[in-house]
């Protein structure tokens, strides 16, 4: 499934309506199946059929290889299949929000932002939480609700408007509000974080509105709606992450220092930075599969400029 506009998804077909009810009964079968259990057998089906059914297990080999190109291809291969267990296990994880809630209750919560951030909250200052599709991104959002903050955030809307209307009511289930990504949605965030509200954006998908900031030694188009939106609002802009733990189930939630305000775009380096040194100590957690760069493009581009 991938992003699209309201207008897209106005009407479902037939297609669409079946899609929905085999994935509804998909997730409401694992989620009657104990949690280590469930969670293996996610990431085992996400690793060893979905992956590379849907192209995800070469867009990530791909990625590595763009990155580090003298990694040797069977570490890159684990490294890949590593990272569509770990997408497994968070997909069916935040279905369960309320259970990954009670989880987190207990975590380890660490970090030097940890202290910034419950001083935040006593004065009544806004806080915008940056992160990436790491780990589970959405562990540390739950390891605050359990402590009684009140999170909210954007979420990416599904093209099946049938599983789109189940997928935003889960959303909204953990803490709110959740805004519908797009210009309205971050106008909402806006105002919600400029009235003293606590929110998170992840900030590492491609888009080719961005601008070129290094990230993981290449050139990656990145926006700075974060940055934006912390130096508008006087939000603090907390880096964290959701650490997932080597059981496979649990997590360390890590609150980095606050990034200083200044320049946008050097804000979201720093940002961007922040997320490089987490993947680098742990490269299977982050989400290759994504499209961070477009590197055949960007090879060609290359190609080009040092062209006879």
């Amino acid at each position: 499934m991938s992003e699209t506009t309201s207008q897209d998804r106005i009407e479902g077909g037939w297609s669409d309506w079946l899609t929905d009810r085999a994935l509804r009964a998909m997730i409401a079968l694992m989620l009657r199946v104990p949690l280590r259990l469930r969670l293996w057998l996610m990431g085992w089906f996400v690793a060893r059929v979905l992956a590379p059914l849907a192209g995800y297990r070469a867009r990530a080999i791909e990625n590595l290889t763009y990155v580090w190109p003298d990694m040797p291809d069977q570490e890159k291969r684990r490294i890949a299949d590593a990272v569509a267990d770990n997408a497994g296990r968070t997909m069916i994880e935040n279905y369960d929000v309320i259970g990954l809630r009670d989880r987190m209750r207990a975590a380890r919560v660490s970090g030097d932002g940890l202290a910034a951030v419950e001083a935040a909250r006593a004065e009544g200052r806004p806080v915008l939480f940056v992160t990436g599709h790491f780990g589970n991104f959405e562990a540390p959002r739950a390891a605050l609700v359990a402590r009684g903050f009140q999170i909210g955030g954007l979420y990416r809307p599904m093209s099946n408007p049938f599983f789109n209307d189940h997928y935003a009511q889960n959303m909204h289930l953990l803490s709110g509000p959740v805004f519908e990504q797009g210009r309205r949605g971050t106008m909402g965030l806006l105002r919600h974080i400029k009235d003293g509200g606590m929110g998170v954006l992840l900030f590492d998908v491609y888009d080719s509105a961005g601008t070129a900031i290094d990230f993981m030694g290449r050139s990656a188009p990145t926006l700075t709606s974060a940055a934006d939106i912390a130096l508008r609002t006087g939000a603090l802009m907390v880096p964290f992450f959701g650490l997932r733990q080597p059981d496979g189930v649990s997590f360390e939630a890590i609150f980095e220092a606050p990034i200083p305000h200044g320049d946008p775009v050097a804000m979201m380096r720093e940002a961007s930075a922040r997320l490089e040194s987490r993947i680098r100590a742990n490269p299977e957690q982050w989400f290759w599969i994504h499209r961070r760069w477009k590197p055949k493009r960007q090879r060609r581009r290359a190609a080009a400029k040092t062209g006879p």
